[in-house]
């Protein structure tokens, strides 16, 4: 069974073929800069890489070019539309009205576009992909797989904040989480290194990268999570702030004459490591800066380890045991300075890593040392055949 996966942004593309039988690649592309006047489009299969450049018009003509790449006599990976048993659709946020990954019909894209005012820049064109897939796929099953759907197994003590509680029962403002197919595969994948069901482990996810999220995993459910309703709180980030007194925010329009956009422009994008850096929101950027002596850098590297660190101190408590963390994203996965600060302040949970295991870069692997109690693991996450995985379980009896 080949699943092809699609996450659809507002002027991209990415998709991936996997063949289900054996969870392989079969081809991975990009589409870029749809609607303007210069598109592009990289396309690899096997050892093939193929990038044109062309303009894409709409979403609906960029898929029709990944479907005539991926039947290509010469480099295609498949003869025929036919052999697309069906599409799973990245879906950023589908509040409290999804769940679970959905089969997709049309109550279900209306039940989207509900959602869309929570996430204005990201739905809309996963639908666009939606539609697309639909039309030049008619009668292949499409389903949705949401970034929010693995947190709903969250308690109420969890997801409503402190605020009066009619904001949650009117508004439905709550903690809502984000990365869950990310989540879901790297704790699955840890159960698997570990050797137990993932139903007996209590396990803390930290996909980290520039933008970066937590969760406390137990027994197979997610109990927690450090994005919430948006995606500038939790730990700090590239340029997200994470956590920060609201008073702050407050006085800043009050009395320092910050508009609304000004703060939401300060928070989402100028912020984090670059914004206590002041140099970079990439992390290497900063790393070369704080051997040099660069004090905002060594700073901003300090202050992104610590909050990572409190939130795993904290996740260990809400689950009341822990197993193992696995770091996993861009920082997690590539970034062994960083996972060496941030475990060198987590004895206290009885973590220990061996340095010369850490010492890598985009790999899965045990670092844990021998005398640790918790297991710690680097596990390249695989949002795309997490979603496969989803849309195989669900499209298996269409």
């Amino acid at each position: 069974m080949k699943i092809l996966v699609i996450n659809s942004g507002s002027s991209s593309i990415k998709f991936k073929l996997i063949d289900m039988e054996n969870e392989t690649q079969l081809a991975e592309g990009l589409l870029e800069r749809i609607g303007l006047p210069e598109g592009r489009i990289k396309f690899k299969a096997g050892e093939n890489t193929i990038i044109v450049e062309e303009p894409i018009p709409d979403h609906r003509d960029g898929l029709a070019f990944v479907l005539d790449a991926l039947t290509n006599a010469e480099y295609g990976p498949i003869e025929s539309y036919d052999e697309i048993a069906a599409v799973g659709h990245r879906v950023v946020h589908g509040g409290e009205k999804f769940t679970s990954s959905v089969v997709i019909d049309h109550e279900v894209i209306a039940g989207i576009e509900e959602c869309s005012f929570m996430a204005p820049l990201h739905n809309p064109p996963n639908l666009q992909g939606i539609r697309a897939a639909m039309e030049n796929l008619p009668g292949v099953p499409n389903v949705a797989v949401f970034d929010t759907a693995f947190h709903q197994t969250m308690p109420p003590v969890s997801y409503i904040y402190g605020l009066p509680y009619s904001v949650f029962e009117e508004l439905r403002m709550r903690r809502f989480g984000f990365h869950g197919p990310s989540h879901q595969y790297v704790a699955q994948q840890a159960a698997r290194m570990i050797g137990k069901p993932m139903e007996e482990l209590c396990i803390i996810t930290c996909h980290l990268g520039n933008g970066s999220s937590l969760t406390a995993v137990k027994h197979g459910k997610s109990m927690d999570t450090s994005l919430g309703y948006g995606t500038a709180c939790g730990v700090m980030m590239g340029t997200r702030s994470g956590d920060v007194d609201s008073a702050i925010l407050i006085d800043l329009v009050e009395n320092y004459g910050y508009s609304i956009q000004d703060v939401k422009e300060m928070v989402y994008k100028k912020s984090g490591v670059a914004g206590i850096s002041g140099i970079s929101s990439d992390q290497r950027d900063v790393e070369d800066a704080a051997e040099e002596g660069h004090g905002r850098a060594q700073l901003a590297l300090d202050l992104y380890a610590s909050s990572v660190r409190k939130y795993i101190g904290a996740y260990a408590v809400t689950m009341g045991a822990l197993d193992a963390i696995v770091f996993t994203a861009g920082v997690g996965e590539n970034g062994p300075q960083m996972r060496e600060r941030i475990c060198l302040g987590l004895e206290v949970l009885g973590v220990s890593i061996d340095s010369e295991a850490n010492d890598c870069k985009g790999v899965q692997r045990d670092i844990t040392s021998p005398e640790s109690r918790v297991r710690v693991l680097i596990i390249p996450t695989n949002e795309e055949l997490m979603i496969a995985r989803e849309t195989n379980r669900l499209s298996e009896g269409n």
